[in-house]
Formats: C-alpha cells, sequence, structure tokens
C-alpha cells in the first residue's frame, strides 16, 4: 500500500475522531477485499464485530446497516448492543486503490490496545488511530 492511500486515510480518519460528544479512538483494516467481495467484507466486519464488542464493555452487540434510515450512506455500519441499542462502533467500508478498507471508530473508554492486538493475532494488517 502507498504511503500516500495511508496517511489519506488516517488523516481523514482522524478527523471523523474530532472532540464531539463521546471521546472516540480508532482503527483502519486494510484488506486485500475487491468491491466484488461482499461475503467476505460481511465475515469480516462480523468478526471484528465481535473483538471490538468484547473488549469495549458493552455487552452483546448487534450489526446495524441502517437500510431504514435516510441518513446512513452506503456501507455504513454501527454495532449496537442488544440490551439498549446503544452506540458500540461505527464503519466506513472504503474502496481505496481497489480494496477495501475498514474504518472503526469507537469510544475511547473501549480497551484500544487489546483491540489492535487481537485484530493482529488474527492477521489483520491495521492502523491504529489514538
Amino acid at each position: 500500500m502507498s504511503d500516500v492511500l495511508e496517511n489519506d486515510l488516517y488523516t481523514r480518519t482522524k478527523a471523523l475522531l474530532e472532540p464531539g460528544d463521546i471521546d472516540l479512538v480508532g482503527v483502519i483494516v486494510h484488506t486485500d477485499l475487491a468491491s466484488d467481495e461482499d461475503l467476505e467484507m460481511h465475515e469480516l466486519t462480523v468478526d471484528i464485530n465481535e473483538i471490538i464488542a468484547a473488549h469495549a464493555g458493552k455487552g452483546e452487540s448487534y450489526i446495524y446497516a441502517g437500510n431504514d434510515d435516510p441518513e446512513f450512506a452506503s456501507n455504513q455500519f454501527h454495532g449496537r448492543t442488544l440490551d439498549d441499542d446503544a452506540f458500540v462502533w461505527e464503519c466506513q467500508q472504503l474502496l481505496r486503490g481497489g480494496t477495501f478498507h475498514l474504518v472503526f471508530y469507537y469510544e475511547a473508554t473501549a480497551d484500544h490496545d487489546a483491540i489492535v492486538a487481537e485484530l493482529e493475532a488474527d492477521g489483520l494488517s491495521v492502523t491504529s488511530v489514538p
């Protein structure tokens, strides 16, 4: 991957994490998945949901695709708690240079280092965005 591509994604992700109502951190998961690999993209998103939810301390979560919400963009997803539908994470699936890069962000109270370590232990290429 080019440094320009990675720097651009990092800069854009950092902008998403700017101070707001919730302090956020994030990760960029770099894949070799092309636009025609929808099933693999879904499976990877489910796996990452499990990792983030396990370290966010909010209990079980599900993936909300926003198909019924005109405010949602294509390839935007939320992790939400089963108990009360609370925010766990948000993901943008971005196609750059012919492959997808998944930008996840979540509350800074999650164990960010453990999330990054587990993603890397699963063999994923990850850029941490504290």
